[in-house]
């Protein structure tokens, strides 16, 4: 009886703990949710990049590869045929909507960003793409 006890002691230790561990990713998960505004800036270059969208910042920190995984010049290829296709889409709503597509996106391609600001920005379009299920350039968006 003594044995029975303790084993259901433990079981009831062990879900509890588990349980608590649910609680704690889920505040974790909450935080990262509330907040979904991204801002990068460099006033040497003067650029700013700002994202205001929920659940960004935790799709960014959860879900798309880790910072190192592509390289500079690979994020910079796809960003600029992103961007084209994004401003294209900005200047024509009638075809395209004017929810999804609010402002112009200012990428000039004679500037070096650097790595941090072509991550994030890349991983944005895939986010969008993924989200709203629109489909910028001939690429399939993966993560």
């Amino acid at each position: 009886m003594k044995s029975i006890v303790m084993l259901l002691l433990i079981g009831c230790l062990f879900t509890s703990c588990k349980s608590y561990q649910n609680v704690v990713n889920e505040s974790k998960e909450i935080l990262l949710k509330d907040r979904d505004t991204v801002r990068i800036a460099n006033d040497a270059i003067e650029y700013e990049i700002i994202i205001i969208e929920p659940g960004f910042n935790y799709w960014l920190k959860s879900t798309a590869r880790p910072e190192g995984y592509y390289t500079q010049s690979y994020l910079e290829s796809r960003n600029k045929l992103y961007v084209s296709a994004w401003n294209q889409r900005v200047l024509n709503p009638i075809s395209y909507g004017n929810e999804h597509y609010l402002m112009r996106i200012d990428y000039d391609y004679g500037i070096d960003y650097g790595y941090e600001v072509n991550y994030i920005l890349y991983n944005y379009f895939i986010y969008f793409q993924l989200t709203y299920k629109q489909r910028l350039t001939g690429f399939i968006p993966r993560i």
